[in-house]
């Protein structure tokens, strides 16, 4: 008899669930735009089921992480930091992954994987402006959004943003739009300037990263991933195209491993 489980990835900016049959096998998925303080997580979940054709009760084990995961009391049966979740989703996703890069909506995390475990890792939450909300926030302000980044920025040659503080860099950014900046100039310096940040932060979890896995809405992006390999010192960096769903994939099949002990 199937195992049906499922994972709940609630973050700053969207919410993401899978559901995964006998731990290896995506049933369905489903992603909606708003995070935790929201009634995204349950759309979420109400979506899922409805694009499996299943129901809760038909879930064996259904297990939340992320940022809001404490917002699913009574949904789900338990909660997990998404740090193992991210690093079980990838290697699911990337099965020789040895470093996890997730830059999410609120944080940065590195991840150091072993035999598919999490070794070790890193993460900043202290300031936003190395984050995905910081590059939404850009876009916002050059007049385009995050789905045409790849586009926007073609051709265009980087401006150095030097503010490290998420406030003051927006003030840098209205300054350089006053100056007839070009906005995909400004872009593209916001994708460097996160990238770099994000690559000095890994360098003190290991001065090297061998086959590096890219989590997350961002990798998406094929101009943010090659400038996160550049940055890095790799030749390039692996994503996958369910990359956003890393995290609710890792809590499905920690589900199924509970279910398993």
């Amino acid at each position: 008899m199937s195992i049906y489980t499922m994972g709940i990835d609630v973050g700053s900016t969207a919410s993401k669930c899978v559901i995964l049959k006998d731990g290896s096998e995506i049933v369905a998925k489903s992603l909606v735009a708003v995070g935790t303080g929201t009634s995204g997580p349950s759309r979420a979940i109400a979506q899922v089921l409805e694009n499996a054709g299943m129901t809760r009760e038909q879930m064996d084990f259904v297990l939340a992480t992320g940022y809001g995961r404490n917002s699913l009391d009574g949904l789900a049966d338990m909660q997990m930091s998404e740090l193992s979740c991210h690093a079980k989703g990838a290697a699911f996703l990337f099965p020789n992954v040895r470093t996890v890069v997730d830059i999410g909506g609120q944080d940065v995390k590195v991840i150091e994987i072993e035999n598919g475990m999490m070794k070790n890792f890193v993460m900043n939450d202290k300031c936003a402006a190395g984050t995905g909300r910081f590059l939404e926030m850009t876009m916002s302000r050059v007049g385009s959004d995050i789905t045409s980044i790849d586009t926007f920025v073609e051709g265009a040659e980087p401006v150095t943003i030097n503010s490290m503080c998420a406030v003051f860099a927006e003030s840098e950014i209205i300054g350089l739009l006053a100056q007839e900046t070009p906005p995909g100039s400004i872009a593209l310096g916001c994708i460097y300037s996160i990238c770099r940040r994000t690559a000095i932060f890994a360098q003190k979890l290991a001065p090297e990263h061998p086959k590096v896995f890219f989590s997350g809405g961002l990798a998406q992006s094929q101009v943010v991933r090659e400038v996160l390999a550049r940055y890095l010192g790799v030749e390039s960096v692996t994503a996958h195209p369910l990359c956003q769903y890393n995290g609710a994939i890792g809590a499905a099949v920690l589900g199924w491993k509970q279910v398993n002990r």
